[in-house]
């Protein structure tokens, strides 16, 4: 079969942890790109879920503090007013 070549451009740091990986797994890039490109065609579909929808670090952490507050009712902290809590939101204290 006649072989091609391809050109890929992507972020260096993405493009040596990768190479990194596929070492691991004792592939080169160009056998895990074949290796997908094979899965794609053979199933007519892309072999995993592409999602806009991965929290950041930032996001994971408010829900797991949101988390903890729901186990722990005393970790909650009510006020009366809005004013009240942009006070404590602009306070130096937090």
């Amino acid at each position: 079969m006649a072989q091609t070549s391809i050109n890929i451009r992507m972020d260096e740091d993405l493009k040596r942890d990768f190479d990194n990986l596929c070492d691991d797994f004792g592939l080169s890039m160009t056998a895990a790109f074949t290796v997908f490109a094979k899965t794609v065609v053979r199933r007519q579909m892309i072999p995993f879920e592409i999602s806009a929808n991965v929290p950041n670090a930032v996001t994971v952490a408010a829900i797991e503090e949101v988390q903890e507050m729901k186990r722990n009712p005393h970790l909650r902290k009510g006020f009366d007013s809005v004013e009240a809590l942009f006070e404590e939101l602009e306070s130096d204290d937090n």
